[in-house]
């Protein structure tokens, strides 16, 4: 009698930074006996980057655990609805209802800080289509507002590697909310400086999620990636058994 693929966990990293944002919880997750995939996502579109992390989930030969941080958690919420999703889990992310950006998410309550902190640069379109606008946070502001409390050394590092997002992604609406048919858990980092607490709070109650807080910076997975490796854990252990 063949047996059931394992879990895979889906890390889906968000704006500002890459895959290498959960060098601490791979390892974690590995050990736990679970396959993980960390793609890099475009970060080009909210419904490009779900249709790319959506296409990925396709060719998994079995159930999937999505992860988003950040505005990957909006990547998860589009893309989460594929057939072997068995659930979501939320680190420092948006959850978005379906027709809405994170835009108008985030403007229901007071600015966070970043946008303070925040760099627009014109990029090419490809096919000489115009161009796109790239944002990114100031690196001398990036320890601060995105990793107060991970190591300095690293956190200017990720100051100066960071992933931009195309300012498109802000605008568009979430064409699907994954969170009404998939279990969801959702972790709050009570001292996230880059998204405001609140709306992590708000998008995960009314999802109706499990929820936990950590008093965490926004990279709560280099912060703290026990609790990022349990919550995982827990949401697999619940729905992939």
């Amino acid at each position: 009698m063949s047996r059931s693929p394992r879990p895979t966990v889906v890390l889906v990293h968000g704006a500002f930074a890459d895959a290498s944002s959960f060098a601490q919880v791979i390892p974690r997750l590995v050990a736990r006996g679970l396959d993980v995939v960390a793609p890099a996502v475009p970060n080009r579109s909210l419904i490009g980057d779900a249709a790319y992390v959506a296409s990925l989930v396709r060719q998994i030969p079995g159930p999937v655990v999505l992860v988003g941080h950040s505005y990957g958690g909006a990547v998860i919420t589009a893309a989460g609805t594929e057939d072997n999703v068995k659930a979501l889990v939320y680190l420092a992310g948006y959850a978005l209802e379906k027709g809405e950006s994170l835009g108008e998410l985030q403007g229901r309550f007071p600015d966070s800080g970043l946008s303070a902190a925040l760099v627009y640069t014109p990029f090419p379109l490809e096919g000489g289509a115009g161009t796109g606008t790239d944002v990114t946070v100031r690196p001398e502001r990036f320890p601060a507002i995105f990793a107060a409390d991970v190591d300095r050394r690293l956190a200017e590092v990720l100051a100066v590697s960071q992933r931009p997002l195309a300012a498109q992604a802000f605008t568009e609406a979430a064409p699907a909310a994954a969170w009404k048919t998939k279990p969801s858990w959702g972790l709050v980092a009570s001292s996230d400086r880059t998204i405001n607490p609140d709306v992590e709070r708000y998008g995960y109650r009314r999802a109706g999620m499990t929820t936990v807080e950590v008093d965490s910076s926004h990279l709560v997975m280099l912060s703290h990636p026990q609790r990022v490796a349990d919550l995982i854990e827990e949401a697999v252990r619940a729905t992939c058994a």
